[in-house]
């Protein structure tokens, strides 16, 4: 089941509103970290640099076919080991990884879907305890050049009760400048 339009621009533009390096540190992903989930990695804004980060594998999950191959001819062209690339949807399948086996799941730009919670939910339920899932999204409060419609655009306190429902406490939040907010939380 594909997300509600994302207003994603093309990837040029969109790396112009990421250091994605950055936001990473921001969002707690160190070098700590094993395996990691990315759901909905379009072009690898996040994907790529969080394989240079973590100890482990990036698992990339799009339902694209054009972002997979995409982001399978950057892993080969930067010699990239660690990165596992899924044509899959999660939302309608799950992720396929058994309970608790996870360090870190991305939910970056995704919770704009019809039914965040169910994302949610499978991020708790392949969660280790102790780990940290982070939400990032485009801001609501703003004017922004690109985005999902601002009427499907889930606030910050939205993502966190969604997040407490689903189990989980609120370790920390974020702005990140120019156009997003970031929540990292935790499942205990």
């Amino acid at each position: 089941m594909k997300v509600r339009d994302s207003g994603m621009p093309n990837e040029e533009m969109w790396s112009e509103f990421f250091d994605a390096q950055t936001i990473l540190e921001q969002m707690q992903l160190t070098s700590e970290v094993e395996n990691v989930v990315d759901l909905g990695s379009g072009y690898g804004t996040f994907s790529i640099p969080a394989t240079q980060i973590i100890s482990g594998i990036v698992h990339a999950f799009d339902i694209e076919p054009e972002m997979i191959e995409l982001l399978e001819r950057k892993a080969g062209q930067l010699l990239i080991k660690n990165i596992e690339l899924h044509l899959h949807d999660f939302i309608a399948d799950g992720s396929g990884f058994i309970d608790n086996s996870i360090d870190y799941v991305m939910l970056f730009n995704i919770m704009h879907h019809s039914n965040p919670k169910q994302i949610l939910d499978e991020t708790f339920r392949i969660l280790k305890p102790g780990a940290k899932a982070g939400i990032i999204h485009w801001r609501s409060d703003i004017s922004t050049p690109r985005g999902p419609q601002l009427d499907i655009r889930p606030t910050p306190e939205q993502c966190k009760q969604w997040a407490v429902e689903s189990e989980f406490i609120i370790s920390k939040e974020l702005l990140l400048e120019p156009y997003h907010f970031g929540i990292i939380i935790q499942k205990l």
